[in-house]
This record gives C-alpha cells, sequence and structure tokens, in this order.
C-alpha cells in the first residue's frame, strides 16, 4: 500500500529545515531506522554530500539516520533494500533528469508503490504527480521525458502563490501559467500552498497542513478544497 506524504515545501517563514513537519515525519517513518534521502535536485547548486548533511541533521531530531543515494555503489539497489525515502526540493529538471540517467525513478515508484514510505518537498513533490510539466523551475538540463512516478492521478504545483491584491506588477500569476498548461493537457492541477501536504494511504488522498488547495481543471474555472478534504477522486 502507498504511504506518502507529499509536502510543498521543506521550510516555512521563521521556520528551521523540515521543522514544521517533524512530528508528522516521526510517524510516518516510525518503522524506519535508516532514510535513503535523494540529492539529485541540488538547491542552489549545492553538493550532494552538502545537501545530505542538511537532511541528517534534521532527522537526527527524531532519531533517524540518513545516508545520500550517491554514497551507494549501486543506486537502484539501494532504492530497493530502503527502509524509507526522501527526494528533496531544488530543480525538477535536474532532478528528472538524474533519475532516469541512474534508473532510479522505475525503482522508486516500483518500492513505493510496494508500500516503501515516501516523503517528497518541493521538486520532490513534483515529480509523485503524472508529469513535472507544471514545476516552477528554470529548464537547465533536458530530461528525456516530463513523465513521472504519478503517485497520485493528477499533476502538482508546490510553493503555489495567489495573485498579490494591489501589486501593480504586471508578470504572469502561477493561475496563468497553468491555464496555459490546461490548453495542452487535460490532468487536474493541485497548487498546494507553502505549510501544506498531502498524505497517500494506498488510494485515498487527504489534504493536510494549514491552508487550503487551489485546484484547476481544464476548461472549468479554478477552486479552493480546505484542509482535510479528500481528493481521491480528483482525476
Amino acid at each position: 500500500m502507498k504511504n506518502l506524504i507529499i509536502a510543498s515545501t521543506s521550510t516555512i517563514y521563521n521556520g528551521t529545515y523540515l521543522e514544521y513537519l517533524l512530528p508528522t515525519l516521526k510517524e510516518h517513518f516510525k518503522n524506519v531506522s535508516t532514510l535513503l534521502f535523494i540529492p539529485y535536485a541540488r538547491p542552489s547548486g549545492i553538493t550532494h554530500d552538502q545537501y545530505t548533511d542538511k537532511v541528517r541533521t534534521a532527522f537526527a531530531s527524531i532519531g533517524i539516520d540518513v545516508k545520500g543515494i550517491h554514497e551507494y555503489n549501486n543506486p537502484v539497489e539501494a532504492v530497493q533494500k530502503a527502509e524509507g525515502i526522501f527526494t528533496g526540493g531544488g530543480n525538477t529538471f535536474l532532478l528528472v533528469q538524474q533519475l532516469y540517467r541512474t534508473s532510479v525513478l522505475d525503482a522508486v515508484k516500483e518500492a513505493v508503490n510496494n508500500g516503501t514510505p515516501y516523503l517528497g518537498c518541493s521538486a520532490g513533490s513534483n515529480i509523485c504527480g503524472l508529469t513535472m510539466e507544471t514545476t516552477n523551475d528554470m529548464p537547465i538540463v533536458y530530461p528525456p521525458s516530463f513523465k513521472t512516478f504519478g503517485f497520485v492521478p493528477f499533476n502538482l504545483n508546490p510553493h503555489y502563490l495567489d495573485p498579490i491584491e494591489g501589486s501593480t506588477h504586471m508578470g504572469e500569476t502561477r493561475e496563468t501559467r497553468i491555464n496555459e498548461f490546461h490548453a495542452f493537457n487535460t490532468q487536474p492541477v493541485l497548487g498546494l500552498r507553502e505549510g501544506s501536504w498531502l498524505e497517500v494511504k494506498g488510494d485515498v488522498i487527504i489534504l493536510r497542513g494549514e491552508h487550503q488547495a487551489r485546484i484547476f481543471t481544464q476548461n472549468k474555472a479554478a477552486y479552493e478544497v480546505e484542509t482535510n478534504t479528500d481528493l481521491s477522486d480528483l482525476n
């Protein structure tokens, strides 16, 4: 049975890395002693080792060891033997390119569908949808495909931002960009605000956290859903 936490972000305003999620993660990874971390997204261009050290510090506070996937000679085997998996945020294009290059994408998909608990934040959450095409990131590298894990039957837009009332900035809003996506694609898109996450247990998908989420469907008006809403039928 699938068991996932799909979080919009790793850090909320005035908080430390993963701080707001740690109580949830302690329960989520209660049977995990060593967590496999996938640092491929490299936020701000930091190294795999630097990123893994940051994650290791956060999880040490709840008694879980962390090992980076890059520390293994065989990354696919590391996934297959993992007690739990965390994919961090950063650049989604780079993340997906590396997942395909190392054959880790299919390995993670199989492991999680077979019950290995998974945490994604930001880019690591974006890839839980059908495709990565609703990412906010720059295309700094070219992945072989935009298709991703498909753990939920829709697309995700982590870090979803609302237009600022009264702003004179005339640039594109997130809603504008998602509408452009829907000119060519049919799957719904969930705008996941900072501090919110999806809890996935088998085929049941529940919105958790402090905030509403915004749902976009092709040729229909966007609408809001409250926290604790069951989103299992969104497809």
